[in-house]
């Protein structure tokens, strides 16, 4: 079934209230054309052949808008995991100036800080290892 839940207690997942949202935006202009088109003076092959390309088209459109909400927010979700797992080499691809493409600015310009961040931190240590290689004698650090 299309609006299944493992818990009934539990809110739909965001995917499904898209979806549901756009059907029910379109349930009141399919239901208005099916009773138009009934109540017009039309044989039953046409009403029921529009009727047929009416909801098809409402579905398909309801499907596709689901589609362009949740396919850009699992692509931020993949590109916050790749970075949660220092994988620096992906990056946002940033097309319109809407409030996705200002998200995607945004998680690009912290991914290049962090990876600013941690490449200096490498040299950083690398400079340690090398000093430390390098000299002979005792070095004593305190932490204040």
């Amino acid at each position: 079934m299309l609006f299944y839940r493992n818990d009934p207690k539990q809110p739909p997942r965001h995917e499904r209230r898209v979806l549901i949202y756009s059907l029910l935006a379109g349930l009141p202009a399919v239901v208005a054309s099916a009773a138009l088109l009934f109540a017009g003076d039309y044989s039953d092959k046409t009403c029921w052949t529009v009727l047929i390309l009416i909801v098809g088209a409402w579905l398909g459109f309801s499907f596709a808008v689901r589609q362009r909400v949740v396919f850009p927010l699992r692509t931020l979700s993949n590109l916050l995991a790749a970075l949660r797992e220092g994988d620096y080499s992906l990056r946002a691809r940033v097309a319109k100036e809407d409030a996705l493409g200002e998200v995607m600015d945004e998680v690009n310009l912290m991914w290049q800080m962090l990876r600013e961040q941690r490449l200096s931190a490498l040299e950083a240590t690398n400079l340690l290892r090398k000093v430390m290689e390098e000299i002979d004698v005792a070095v004593f650090a305190f932490d204040g």
